[in-house]
């Protein structure tokens, strides 16, 4: 594990204790403890009296000077907001379990916000292209999660998510000059549980890969039937969710409803403009179609901070998920991810994280329930082309290695590796 040893001391060392404010666009760096966001005279977010930078994946925050990207325009009393982004991706997974793929994935978000009784309502919609890669979604050693039938798991694949990624709504109003309440409902959403979803987090969404430690912080993020009641305020948030807590099935374009059965609460703290930290806990009733019986309590803690590194915004995330079922092991996830934006057109990134992995094998294999410490890391670079402003386009490259124990060597062979290459078009 010693390139695991030099990450964790890069990140002791680099950590912005006194970190300086950036200048991106509307990052709300003088909405400070004492100062109101109005007395900013910044665009506010649509949960509270903040910078909208803020703002992430369903009601997550991140630091407020993360850049806000996509399109905005003014629609009678309606502020509009789209962005998106669409992948053509050629994957090579290696060794005996590996695949490989060519394939596309991509999501587009519609939102739109007004002021209604001196509060604000917003609508939220987004949705996402990857039921076009087929029901058994892409290659992907070591993942595990959901399914292509409904009957056996997912194994060494990604599933792909749904097309409906949101249909919901929010409604906040101030109840002091730094406080807000909020209601958020969605028949598809997010409950408050965990970071941003990687797709949405500056750290990891150049990386078009999903973690192999999604299912210990993301799993919620696509969730059929969510109500979340919060407080914020200029610095912290305190939010409770109910939820429906059974994952998608294998069918991809389904919004199944049902009861809100499971819950979750989380704190985030956003101390400076450039760091944002939470903590979340969760208990999800049957949350496997395969394993109905079984119920799943969660914690998540996690940390996001900013900083420039000669001249170029970084975006560090370190993780750590505990999924706790209520029959059989508790298993432990670690993830520590970052991007590097260098001289605006060229960006680095890299992804390490750690899992344990009990649902490798059938349960008629000899190994069947036992649980393997996976450690992966990614490297990646991406470059943008052209001068396009409203169409980004970039082209990258993202490269695996695999450690694991020497039991899964048959299976996996002695060294594994996996590469990317991709084309992006990005709102």
């Amino acid at each position: 594990m010693q390139f695991l040893k030099v990450f964790l001391l890069y990140v002791i060392f680099n950590f912005p204790v006194h970190a300086e404010p950036h200048h991106h666009e509307m990052t709300g760096h003088d909405v400070k403890e004492g100062h109101s966001a109005h007395e900013a005279h910044l665009e506010l977010g649509t949960l509270g009296l903040y910078p909208i930078n803020r703002e992430a994946s369903g009601t997550s925050w991140q630091p407020d000077s993360t850049p806000h990207d996509g399109a905005r325009w003014d629609y009678g009393d309606w502020t509009m907001m789209s962005h998106g982004y669409l992948y053509l991706v050629h994957n090579q997974q290696n060794g005996p379990r590996g695949d490989t793929k060519n394939y596309s994935q991509g999501e587009i978000m519609l939102q739109g916000s007004r002021s209604l009784n001196d509060g604000t309502l917003t609508l939220r919609s987004a949705f996402s292209l990857d039921p076009l890669m087929g029901k058994s979604g892409y290659p992907l050693l070591f993942q595990t999660g959901e399914t292509a039938d409904g009957e056996t798991h997912l194994v060494d694949r990604q599933h792909p998510h749904n097309f409906f990624v949101e249909l919901g709504s929010s409604y906040a109003k101030p109840i002091t000059d730094k406080h807000s309440l909020f209601l958020y409902a969605g028949i598809v959403g997010e409950p408050a549980l965990g970071p941003a979803v990687y797709m949405h987090r500056l750290s990891g969404n150049l990386n078009p890969e999903a973690p192999i430690t999604h299912h210990w912080f993301d799993s919620t993020h696509i969730t059929n039937g969510v109500l979340t009641l919060g407080l914020t305020h200029t610095l912290y948030k305190i939010e409770a969710s109910l939820f429906h807590g059974r994952e998608p099935s294998q069918n991809r374009y389904r919004i199944e409803l049902g009861q809100l059965d499971s819950y979750s609460a989380r704190f985030t703290l956003n101390p400076t403009p450039d760091i944002s930290m939470q903590i979340s806990a969760a208990h999800l009733k049957s949350p496997e179609a395969l394993e109905p019986t079984i119920n799943m309590n969660k914690w998540i803690a996690s940390m996001t901070f900013n900083q420039t590194i000669l001249g170029g915004l970084s975006q560090t995330t370190l993780g750590f998920g505990r999924n706790d079922p209520s029959q059989g092991h508790a298993s432990n996830a670690y993830l520590l991810e970052s991007s590097w934006n260098i001289f605006t057109t060229n960006s680095v990134f890299y992804r390490l994280e750690r899992a344990d992995k009990n649902e490798l094998f059938s349960h008629d294999h000899a190994l069947a329930d036992s649980s393997f410490n996976i450690t992966k890391l990614s490297l990646g670079a991406e470059h943008v082309f052209g001068t396009e402003q409203s169409f980004k386009k970039s082209v990258g490259i993202v490269g695996s290695l695999f450690e694991y124990p020497s039991s899964l060597n048959t299976d996996y062979g002695n060294s594994p590796k996996s590469v990317l290459m991709y084309f992006k078009i990005k709102i």
